[in-house]
């Protein structure tokens, strides 16, 4: 299928595409080694792209995927705001982070740049950063905030470089309302640094090819992509589906909250309802209208051409109906630091929706939530307030041909890293006990589904306070074709050996010198029946640590001997039993 417009010079075109992306993953690097939070420049929980002057994708970098078409969300507002494209200025640079704007969390800072040649406008590249702290009630991000006003400075469009001058009172009123104002600060001028990274970069590129062949080239990448995502959605039965589940609670009540889907599938179109699910709730998984549009672009790109890029060509074929005032478009006053709970069941959700009717082309469930532990206190070695937090690993879903991925980040943080353990033991007073596997932990099936983890924590420090975010332990990762469901997550706190507590979620626990805690990630789920499992790699995993002796001959009716050979005979008993 040829899908250029410009014929002639279809190589042009891709180079153009790849310089595109290319410039996007500069960008991100001038992010990662300037940063001055851990957060960003270890774990990358960021995002950037370039954007031509509509704000249509051209190029982004690894990162988050729950942020997917959603920075130009920022840029589009900010334009309306300022009262057209023609107030941006050559130097300006803008931030913003208001939940119902952009859809995030506060945390979440969106910086952006316009990029001119030639004194026109062509562009924008725009960055997305975790700040560790915006001023809320509580250190880094607080678990039971009831609304917005607790949860720290909130900006709407805001100029903080104006034609390469920075406003620097602007600058200061920002920095100064943030426990970390140095990181802050830091953390601003990376961004803004990758920013006009990607300014420099694209003009670059227009100076290379003519700004009429870089234009041209980008509608034929445009239509390109359109056009696949058509021949994809060509393969999908027609129908109406549904699904629903249910987040634990909102964090400060212990109700579950649910999520409820309807898919339309008809004439090469999508459409998303989410009516049926919860109002807003008191606590703070409430999420903005623009980052649940994002979560279902992250559910539709994992079906419909996950191989390709994003561009400005994509999700023409989706629409998105979403309640108002209900957990999927939050409205001031509402809570929003923990949006991203309910968006990762909902991407589940659709995923296990679209392949109803196809289930090869989908897995099980991954483990599902971003399972924040973070620690903070005043460090006993300098007296200075430190703040860790970190999303931990899990399991993902089994698919046809294929075991899940043991301890992988869950579907909406992408590319983020975990905290390597070094890193973590010199910039806090904590130390990690174990950092392992956790067995057993995947569903059963034909394919297993990933394992957890366990990452298990001691204070060094005379005293800190744990907080901590685990979910979906009420809708545990299911499987497909009679795969099990893997298991439920936990958090466990120990004081001096004796199990004390077990606290999903808890904000500001206090804890004692040689107190610990064990964080225990769910596994995904497992996909065909688990006697059609190859023995060997029953066996495998055996010998390996995924999965006990025991829990072999519970799921898989398989006896390994102490020389680690199969027992048939006794296999064959329970398989029949």
């Amino acid at each position: 299928m040829n899908t250029y417009k410009n014929k002639e010079n279809p190589v042009t075109t891709e180079i153009i595409r790849n310089a595109l992306t290319s410039a996007a993953k500069e960008m991100n690097a001038s992010l990662f080694r300037s940063a001055y939070s851990p957060i960003i420049y270890e774990m990358k929980d960021c995002s950037v792209g370039i954007f031509n002057k509509d704000a249509r994708m051209l190029g982004q970098s690894a990162g988050l995927p729950i942020f997917l078409g959603n920075l130009e969300v920022g840029i589009n507002i900010t334009t309306e705001y300022i009262g057209g494209l023609d107030k941006y200025q050559e130097g300006d640079v803008f931030i913003m982070n208001d939940s119902y704007m952009v859809g995030t969390h506060l945390n979440d800072i969106t910086i952006f740049s316009p990029i001119f040649y030639k004194k026109q406008l062509v562009g924008f590249a725009a960055t997305r950063a975790h700040w560790l702290d915006i001023g809320s009630k509580d250190p880094g991000y607080p678990m039971d905030s009831t609304n917005i006003y607790q949860e720290g400075l909130r900006m709407g469009p805001t100029k903080i470089v104006n034609a390469g001058e920075t406003i620097q009172d602007v600058v200061d009123l920002i920095c100064k309302n943030n426990r970390f104002s140095r990181n802050a600060f830091g953390d601003m001028n990376a961004q803004i640094a990758a920013c006009r990274t990607g300014e420099k970069r694209f003009v670059d590129i227009i100076e290379r090819f003519g700004q009429e062949t870089v234009e041209g080239s980008i509608e034929d990448i445009f239509n390109q992509t359109e056009l696949l995502e058509l021949e994809a959605l060509s393969e999908l039965e027609e129908g109406e589906f549904f699904e629903e589940g249910y987040i634990d609670n909102d964090g400060v009540s212990s109700e579950p909250v649910k999520v409820k889907v309807k898919l339309t599938v008809k004439d090469n179109k999508i459409d998303i309802d989410l009516t049926g699910s919860d109002p807003s709730v008191k606590g703070s998984t409430n999420c903005g209208l623009a980052q649940t549009i994002s979560a279902c672009r992250v559910a539709y790109k994992a079906i419909i051409q996950p191989n390709i890029p994003v561009t400005g060509g994509s999700f023409k074929p989706m629409s998105i109906k979403v309640p108002e005032k209900s957990i999927f478009s939050a409205q001031e006053p509402s809570a929003c630091s923990w949006y991203f709970t309910s968006l990762g069941l909902l991407i589940d959700l659709i995923v296990k929706a679209l392949g109803s009717s196809k289930p090869e082309l989908v897995s099980g469930a991954h483990y599902g939530d971003s399972m924040v532990v973070y620690f903070s206190g005043i460090d006993d070695r300098n007296g200075v307030e430190f703040l860790d937090v970190e999303a931990t690993a899990g399991g993902w879903g089994a698919f046809d041909g294929s075991d899940g991925q043991d301890a992988l980040i869950n579907l909406v943080n992408g590319d983020f890293k975990n905290l390597p353990v070094e890193v973590f033991e010199e910039n806090y007073p904590l130390k990690i006990v174990q950092y392992s596997i956790r067995q057993d932990s995947g569903g059963p099936g034909k394919y297993r589904g990933g394992n957890g983890i366990i990452r298990e924590y001691e204070m060094v420090n005379k005293e800190g306070f744990l907080y901590s975010w685990f979910e979906r332990s009420k809708t545990p990762a299911w499987g497909v074709l009679d795969g099990k469901e893997g298991l439920e997550p936990d958090v466990e706190v120990y004081k001096d050996g004796e199990l004390i507590d077990k606290l999903l979620k808890v904000n500001q626990f206090h804890l004692d010198k040689g107190d610990r805690v064990k964080c225990l990630t769910g596994g995904g789920g497992g996909y065909g029946n688990p006697f059609d499992r190859d023995l060997e790699n029953v066996k495998r995993d055996i010998i390996q640590g995924y999965i006990s002796a025991k829990h072999a001959e519970k799921e898989y009716g398989v006896i390994i001997n102490k020389q680690n050979e199969l027992d048939y005979v006794r296999k064959e008993e329970i398989r029949k039993k």
